[in-house]
């Protein structure tokens, strides 16, 4: 399962706020992933999540090839954290969401800013010298919307795109794009 799939648990967070009859169940499977994403970063000396992991055996949730234990400071877990912390007020989210800023203040911070690490096994990390632009447009924003009140950016009021950019949802039952009643 690779990183990039972790935002999969907070669509199902979202596909159960919608959805009138298997709601529950769409809760549960976000919540799943959730867990199965935390505890790819759970295992790891640096408790950051890496790039990949499998599911074989006796190992669950870790990346077995070199090229699979980077961390590059990406949003998705921080993101589903956000969403199921959103729709449950579970704490636990919180808490996974304070692991890991507290492992990326650690582990990440450089003294230009933030870099990903090569190995989130190793318990000496080598920087990758990289700060994503993903990291400030979506991570931080996560990481900031996960310990914040519900009533800033509400969800349905506003909806994120693939980027973490807030756009408003607009409620156009008889209004024109620019809000003008609409004319028939």
């Amino acid at each position: 399962m690779g990183h990039l799939a972790c935002f999969a648990g907070g669509m199902f967070a979202l596909g159960a706020d919608g959805s009138r009859d298997k709601a529950g169940h769409y809760l549960e499977l976000g919540a799943e992933i959730a867990r199965t994403c935390h505890e790819s970063y759970d295992r790891t000396a640096l408790k950051l999540g890496p790039e990949s992991f499998k599911f074989d055996g006796a190992v669950e949730a870790v990346a077995v090839r070199q090229a699979e234990k980077y961390y590059i400071l990406r949003p998705e877990v921080i993101e589903t954290y956000w969403y199921l912390w959103r729709f449950t007020h579970d704490p636990r989210y919180r808490q996974w969401g304070w692991e890991a800023t507290l492992a990326i203040e650690k582990y990440c911070r450089v003294s230009g800013g933030f870099s990903g690490v090569k190995d989130v096994y190793s318990s000496t990390p080598a920087h990758d010298d990289v700060q994503q632009s993903f990291f400030l447009a979506e991570t931080l924003k996560y990481l900031y919307l996960l310990f914040s009140s519900d009533d800033l950016l509400p969800l349905d009021h506003w909806v994120f795109n693939t980027e973490a950019h807030p756009l408003p949802v607009l409620h156009l039952a008889n209004t024109t794009l620019s809000g003008n009643p609409a004319v028939r």
